[in-house]
């Protein structure tokens, strides 16, 4: 069913202020300059130099001042005038021919006020040409005044003009803060200048020299380049520049090193130029239109089926939703972009008609919203919007019930019943409150300028990602542009569900840029250095969740597909395995019931194990560290079991004392071990003082001479003062006489003597009072007859 165009009236200029001023100048000036602020609210009429008053006119839609300007003769009026696209306040820039520069703005005072006057030329040694304000930017074409002859026999004036800019920003309610100047471009002919949202055009005009009057440059500042381009040539070349950087081009060293380009060609015959979203189009005098992008590449759009009635003839172009739209006179054809077929041609009511430049993103009121990508057309009828009619009988679903489709589906993916959920279900039950609110939202309670406000700051970063990716296609920066899209990404993907497409884009994107998808791990999950050694999170326990959840338990991986954790892990063994340790440590810290750390699957320690290898080809320090900080009993003397193999003493000591109170029964255990140790050989004599502190302090002295007797080697022969040569020295009374004062440390009891050698442990040190001495007895011989014997 082939679609229809409509023209829409959006409101008539009774709407704005001063209306019939307005309409006025509308209908009776056709040289005029119209522009649209980038909320769609203003309207801004520039005259030509030397017309009636006013020469300036400012009209507001709704409530708002008006500005109305007029200079006297003798006292030119702006060469050209632009909105700023300020959102906290409509901004307008005037430029005179002198170089004289006013911002006026509206502020806190009812009606217009002038914020700033400064001069662009400084010493009326150059007289403005051509001016353009793209993006925070003011950049301007300057003829230097000269009246010198070239030797070749071409006027110095031709390539006496020069390209500057400089940075136009708000600041606050005192004004606006402008840059210092830089020089773009010198020594170059005269170029008129045209905006787009991205890019900025110097193109020809009638009095540019013939010789490189088929030229036009194209400048990027977000690239930082610029692109010569000569469309009758199918020619283009790219150049680095970044004015940000001082980096400067000269116009004729520019195009001595292009050969190719300059060949004799006659100037471009373009009646009218028109930026737009995808480019530059121009519109010959024959009536065909073609499309200069932003690479420099130029293609054929169409034609039209009437041309231009001659230079005069006023014409104006726009595209929307793939179409091309031109006004010619009083005809308004639309044209297919992509093919170039004329779609519908309309008859209008009046030939004095403006395209307007579309809103700019995330600043439409609501009335804007209406429009659905439509183009804008101004007439002194009223304004107009030029879109597509939907056929009749195709009925698109509301807003409101495609939110519930949605949710339907979102739900299901997550549900574990097999019955299916529908859109009424959602509707009726009260647990689904988020596409309930959502609904509510689209469908009319709050108004759409309160959602965009709402969601202004995930569409900036949607934008910021759309842009990066055409910088990556455009091949400009891309190993600081990869790893910006890595960064993104997954700081994207861990706020999803982490399962199929997604985890297998996760794992991707650690595979290829290790470092960026860490970087952004970093952020996500706020991971910082305590000073000890160890890290410490500040992360929601939502993120915490996602990272640590076996997404494949029970499954088989697919192509070596990792959960999340197992892939942090790999990455801290390639970029930094010191930190893998700490890493486990805290996520067993972080892990909740189910999330892979409490939950009924493998421990942490053991899936950080599982990315090191097979056991035996793991690196044995990180093997010991996650043992060691795992907080198991199995682990934790597994660990230590391996370091006495090692003979590693102080630091199997060292990791029985950094356990707490809290593990009593293992540090008992670990402490047994080293006391075998410690009565089969001498090594750890010198670590004494940390096996004492090791000791349990319920530990009876009996119970530790039970010990250390089972572990004793049995005597062969008689004891002899000093060993053998080459056998171990024996263990002896010294040594053990400081483990068996440890186990007195906790005090004294107070009940019976439980051991035999308490006593001798808890001497007070000084000796009892000597008992009083009496007279000695003689034993007699007939009283003890067996002494004798």
């Amino acid at each position: 069913m082939k679609r229809a165009g409509t023209l829409r009236l959006l409101f008539d200029l009774s709407n704005f202020s001063g209306a019939a001023r307005l309409r006025e100048l509308l209908a009776g000036d056709p040289a005029a300059r119209v522009r649209c602020s980038p909320d769609g609210r203003h309207l801004l009429l520039l005259r030509p130099l030397g017309a009636p008053a006013p020469q300036l006119l400012v009209a507001v839609r709704g409530s708002g001042a008006e500005l109305e300007r007029a200079w006297p003769e003798g006292h030119p009026s702006p060469l050209d005038a632009f909105f700023l696209p300020w959102p906290a306040r409509p901004a307008l820039v005037l430029v005179w021919e002198s170089g004289i520069t006013e911002v006026w703005g509206v502020g806190m005072e009812p009606g217009w006020q002038l914020l700033q006057s400064t001069e662009l030329c400084p010493g009326g040694e150059a007289r403005v040409v051509a001016v353009a304000a793209p993006r925070g930017r003011l950049v301007w074409c300057e003829e230097q005044l000269s009246g010198t002859e070239d030797p070749l026999g071409r006027p110095v004036s031709a390539f006496s003009y020069r390209v500057c800019v400089r940075t136009l920003e708000p600041s606050g309610e005192a004004g606006t803060n402008l840059g210092r100047t830089r020089v773009l471009l010198h020594h170059c002919p005269r170029f008129d200048l045209l905006a787009s949202r991205k890019d900025l055009f110097l193109v020809p005009t009638a009095t540019t020299w013939p010789g490189v009057a088929h030229i036009l440059l194209i400048w990027s500042p977000s690239k930082g380049k610029v692109i010569v381009s000569a469309p009758c040539l199918g020619l283009s070349h790219s150049k680095s520049l970044n004015p940000r950087q001082g980096d400067t081009w000269d116009f004729q060293t520019l195009l001595r090193g292009l050969p190719g380009l300059l060949s004799p060609r006659k100037p471009l015959a373009v009646h009218t130029w028109a930026p737009a979203p995808q480019g530059l189009l121009l519109l010959d005098f024959g009536g065909s239109v073609s499309l200069v992008q932003s690479h420099g590449g130029t293609r054929a759009v169409g034609t039209l089926q009437e041309a231009p009635v001659g230079p005069e003839g006023s014409a104006a172009l726009g595209i929307f939703h793939g179409t091309l739209a031109c006004v010619l006179g009083s005809t308004l054809e639309l044209l297919d972009l992509g093919s170039g077929q004329l779609l519908e041609r309309k008859v209008l009511s009046t030939d004095r008609v403006y395209l307007l430049e579309p809103p700019v993103p995330g600043m439409k009121d609501e009335e804007e919203l209406e429009i659905g990508g439509g183009l804008r057309m101004l007439s002194a009828l009223g304004l107009f919007c030029v879109g597509w009619e939907a056929p009749q009988g195709l009925e698109l679903p509301s807003t409101k019930d495609q939110v519930f489709e949605e949710a339907c589906l979102y739900y299901q993916r997550r549900s574990l019943r097999g019955a299916q959920l529908t859109p009424e279900e959602l509707r009726q039950d009260s647990t689904f409150r988020a596409p309930q609110a959502l609904a509510s939202i689209l469908q009319g309670h709050l108004p759409p300028s309160t959602l965009l406000t709402t969601l202004r700051a995930e569409l900036r970063d949607y934008r910021g990602l759309e842009q990066l990716k055409t910088q990556l296609v455009a091949g400009d920066e891309e190993e600081a542009g990869w790893t910006e899209l890595a960064e993104h990404e997954v700081a994207r993907l861990l706020r999803t569900e982490l399962t199929g497409d997604q985890l297998a884009q996760l794992n991707t994107i650690f595979q290829t840029l290790p470092t960026a998808a860490w970087d952004a791990t970093l952020r996500a999950l706020q991971l910082q250095p305590d000073g000890n050694g160890k890290l410490r999170s500040q992360a929601p326990p939502d993120v915490w969740k996602k990272v640590l959840g076996d997404t494949t338990a029970g499954k088989e991986t697919p192509n070596g597909i990792l959960p999340p954790f197992e892939l942090l892990c790999q990455c801290l063994c390639q970029l930094e395995p010191r930190w893998l340790p700490p890493f486990v440590e805290l996520a067993q810290q972080q892990g909740g019931p189910g999330w892979g750390a409490g939950g009924p699957g493998l421990p942490l320690y053991r899936r950080a194990l599982a990315v090191l290898g097979e056991e035996g080809t793991r690196p044995e320090t990180l093997e010991l560290e996650l043992l060691l900080g795992s907080g198991r009993p199995k682990a934790v003397l597994q660990a230590v079991s391996h370091l006495i193999q090692k003979e590693q003493w102080e630091r199997a000591l060292e990791a029985g004392l950094a356990l707490g109170p809290s593990s009593p029964l293992l540090r008992s255990e670990i402490f047994k071990l080293l006391l075998a140790q410690f009565a089969r050989h001498r090594q750890l004599d010198a670590h004494l003082p940390l096996l004492c502190r090791l000791c349990p302090p319920e530990l009876a002295p009996d119970e530790l001479l039970l010990l250390l007797r089972t572990h004793l080697a049995d005597e062969v022969g008689p004891p002899t003062p000093f060993p053998e040569p080459g056998e171990e020295p024996p263990l002896t009374v010294g040594l053990l006489k400081t483990l068996l004062e440890q186990t007195g440390t906790q005090g004294r009891p107070s009940g019976p003597i439980l051991s035999l050698y308490e006593d001798i442990l808890w001497d007070p040190g000084t000796p009892p009072p000597t008992p009083p001495r009496g007279p000695m007895t003689t034993l007699q011989a007939s009283d003890h007859p067996g002494l004798e014997a």
